[in-house]
């Protein structure tokens, strides 16, 4: 193992190589997926004839389009309900798991992978939905990924990126009542961004 931050060494231990653009290809311990971002990355597969590389190592679930009155099927919004009948089908023919209602495991996308267990320290983790970064609070390097590299995953389970520079915050004093994590990284964000807006 690398030395370094935490974010180094999980990057280097999941570098499988460096491209020629610079970027490094990194294996993708998870991927999650719901019914947002996937029918145009399993369609492409499809297209292709191409197959999900490690189906083991994704795991779908209803999340965006759920309804907050019903859940009975089918959808009373019938965009919901393609959407859904239409990622029940990719996760059966590409043999992807589904948390679906039936499984009591369904839920929103970026919490049910530490609820269940998914979600480990070291891991890279991605998924198409920016709150994936969350996971981060796990020990794990995770990031929200647009359609095209969700079918880049499902194909290779690697991803390229760039080496994100990575910055060390240091939060001294303690909390006022009422203060909590969140207002924390709040200020902290605003923070930084009022420094690169001025050093701009």
């Amino acid at each position: 193992m690398s030395k370094g931050t935490l974010y180094d060494k999980i990057w280097d231990s999941h570098r499988v190589a460096t491209l020629s653009s610079g970027m490094d290809q990194l294996l993708i311990g998870l991927h999650m997926i719901h019914e947002v971002t996937t029918p145009q990355a399993f369609a492409s597969l499809r297209e292709r004839g191409e197959t999900v590389a490690f189906p083991n190592r994704t795991f779908a679930t209803m999340d965006h389009i759920v309804p907050t009155d019903s859940i009975s099927r089918p959808f009373a919004d019938p965009q919901a309900e393609l959407m859904a009948a239409t990622l029940e089908k990719n996760t059966k023919d590409f043999g992807v798991p589904l948390f679906d209602f039936s499984t009591g495991k369904q839920g929103i996308v970026h919490m049910i992978g530490p609820e269940l267990g998914l979600t480990q320290p070291g891991m890279t983790i991605v998924c198409g939905d920016s709150h994936t970064s969350t996971h981060g609070a796990f020990g794990s390097l995770a990031f929200g990924i647009g359609t095209t590299e969700v079918r880049n995953v499902l194909e290779t389970q690697t991803l390229a990126l760039s080496r994100l520079k990575v910055r060390r915050v240091v939060v001294n004093g303690e909390l006022s009542k009422g203060v909590y994590a969140k207002d924390v990284i709040l200020k902290i964000i605003i923070m930084l961004n009022f420094f690169w807006i001025k050093m701009k």
